[in-house]
């Protein structure tokens, strides 16, 4: 299955809610397999109302032109605060913040990298990670996300006043 393709044809089945299809998953599975379909509003939040909306249009579109053989769950989703990155475009729109990445192959023994992207300039992405920078093609990328700053978006327990920690004494 081309993801790639459904991704763009599920942008077009989405242009008229104003929804974006940013990527698509798909888990196959003897039982059940499923389809997540990540979609984006431009400039707002993605609402649950837009989730049903979109789930709507593409089933609809799916099964009309059934582009995906055997029985499977679609499931339409927002991004969410750690958003999955599909595109070398979506790296360059998260540069200087913190991404997770599994690679295909190992690169300097390693497949798993946590690190800051630093420069993404067409389909190469450069990456700070403990110390070293990584570079690679797009197309070595098997799966990536944002890491959520939890400090920034208020969710990291803050210390409370004059609870800070506790200063020894200076006295003998």
């Amino acid at each position: 299955m081309d993801t790639q393709a459904l991704t763009q044809r599920f942008t077009e089945v989405l242009a008229d809610l104003g929804l974006e299809c940013i990527g698509v998953e798909f888990s196959p599975s003897q039982g059940q397999s499923t389809l997540r379909v990540y979609i984006d509003a431009e400039g707002r939040e993605v609402t649950v109302d837009d989730c049903e909306a979109g789930s709507r249009e593409l089933s609809a579109m799916l099964d009309v032109e059934d582009p995906i053989p055997g029985h499977y769950v679609l499931e339409v989703s927002s991004p969410g605060i750690d958003r999955p990155l599909f595109t070398a475009a979506q790296f360059a729109k998260v540069a200087g913040k913190e991404v997770k990445i599994l690679l295909k192959t190992p690169l300097e023994g390693r497949r798993r990298l946590r690190g800051k992207v630093t420069a993404v300039e067409g389909e190469h992405i450069s990456l700070e990670a403990e110390g070293k920078t990584f570079e690679f093609d797009h197309d070595a990328v098997e799966s990536a996300r944002v890491v959520p700053d939890w400090v920034a978006l208020g969710y990291a327990p803050q210390p409370k006043p004059g609870k800070g920690p506790a200063k020894k004494s200076s006295k003998n």
